[in-house]
């Protein structure tokens, strides 16, 4: 049953995302945070008892919550983008964020530390390659990427947050 629901709401699914995505947001991200709202429900609800009306307003709501998270994400003013000459205490500040920056990804979930230590290698590796390694399809990659990311900005708001606290 649940085979059969999943692929009846797929094309619906698709036209939705499409047509609720906005400038800056990936319909497949939409679709992906969907699925996963569907895939918990089923988990513990069960199928909702209206399916294709469930998942419009599921669209709807995912979609006007991407385009909050938008809004509110704001360009790093303090730090401005490394242009190679730096005093050594510059230097030394920055090889200890991006050490704190690799400690944190390494306390994720799931495969997410390996995919965004994959994202932070020198070797600038591509999305073909990423996904290889991984053994994942590349077009799940950004998606899964953005939940990542999401992780690890709830990790560091929280990690902030506690570290204030303390004084």
């Amino acid at each position: 049953m649940t085979h059969d629901l999943l692929t009846a709401l797929r094309p619906l699914l698709a036209a939705e995302a499409v047509a609720e995505a906005h400038p800056g947001t990936e319909p497949a991200d939409l679709e992906q945070a969907v699925w996963l709202r569907l895939l918990e429900r089923l988990g513990t609800d069960g199928p909702p008892h209206d399916p294709e009306r469930w998942l419009r307003h599921a669209v709807r709501s995912e979609a006007r919550r991407s385009r909050r998270t938008t809004r509110r994400e704001r360009p790093y003013a303090n730090e401005p983008a490394d242009d190679g000459d730096g005093t050594p205490e510059q230097l030394a500040l920055a090889a200890a964020r991006r050490r704190a920056l690799r400690d944190m990804v390494r306390r994720l979930p799931g495969r997410c530390p390996t995919l965004l230590e994959a994202l932070l290698s020198p070797q600038d590796l591509t999305y073909r390659e990423i996904a290889g390694e991984l053994g994942i399809s590349q077009g799940s990659l950004g998606p899964e990427r953005s939940r990542c990311l999401g992780c690890l900005r709830r990790l560091l708001t929280t990690e902030v947050a506690a570290r204030r606290a303390r004084g």
